[in-house]
């Protein structure tokens, strides 16, 4: 069992930042490819961000590309999403999801752990 535990979400006005962060543990992270979900109220899940096992590769959707930026820190088993210029339409809770998979997936049915989310809300 991997525990997963998401922090840094809260309240910031738009045009601000924050930074999330994902603690692991219970198992090897390592190598896992790691990703950020969110969902907003009334809305479907939606892939936001994913990072490769080592951290030598990201993938972004198209509506937070320039503005987030995801890392990881395999020594500390922590993934980042550092969130910049964010927009009330970022509003949502925010989780993050590991795997065996490629860093490339997008399809949160395909990530085996998850943690429990956090809130980020961006008034305008």
């Amino acid at each position: 069992q991997v525990q997963l535990v998401e922090s840094g979400g809260g309240l910031v006005q738009a045009g601000g930042s924050l930074r999330l962060s994902c603690a692991a543990s219970g198992r090897t992270f390592s190598r896992y490819a790691m990703a950020w979900f969110r969902q907003a109220p009334g809305k479907e899940r939606e892939f936001v961000a994913s990072i490769s096992w080592s951290g030598g590769s990201t993938y972004y959707a198209d509506s937070v590309k320039g503005r987030f930026t995801i890392s990881r820190d395999n020594a500390k088993n922590s993934v980042y999403l550092q969130m910049n210029s964010l927009k009330p339409e970022d509003t949502a809770v925010y989780s993050c999801a590991g795997g065996s998979i490629s860093y490339r997936n997008t399809n949160s049915g395909t990530y085996d752990y998850w943690g429990q989310g956090t809130q980020v809300t961006v008034s305008s």
